[in-house]
């Protein structure tokens, strides 16, 4: 995919960025060489390689499953300023 003037201005204007007639042309051989190493990147074989959420290797913390008698809704909604019966008033947010 390589990135023309007409591309790099269209770009420029949906990011609300001012650029001049004559920084366009540069701007799109620099879009143009990143766009070439991302290409690059597409070569590489990640097919035995595990996906990663760090580096560092990492477990989170678990509990338990256990299970209880349920919800105390008394206990619940003896602290909230308003209810009716078992429910939680809250003030209205959408029209």
């Amino acid at each position: 995919m390589a990135v023309d003037k007409e591309a790099v201005r269209r770009i420029a204007k949906l990011a609300r960025i001012g650029i001049s007639e004559a920084e366009l042309e540069p701007m799109a051989k620099e879009l143009n060489a990143i766009l070439a190493f991302v290409e690059t990147l597409d070569q590489i074989d990640t097919a035995n390689v595990p996906p990663l959420t760090s580096v560092v290797a990492q477990h989170l913390k678990q509990r338990d499953d256990v299970v209880t008698e349920g919800g105390n809704p008394e206990g619940i909604l003896k602290n909230a300023p308003e209810r009716i019966d078992d429910y939680f008033v809250v003030p209205k947010v959408v029209e």
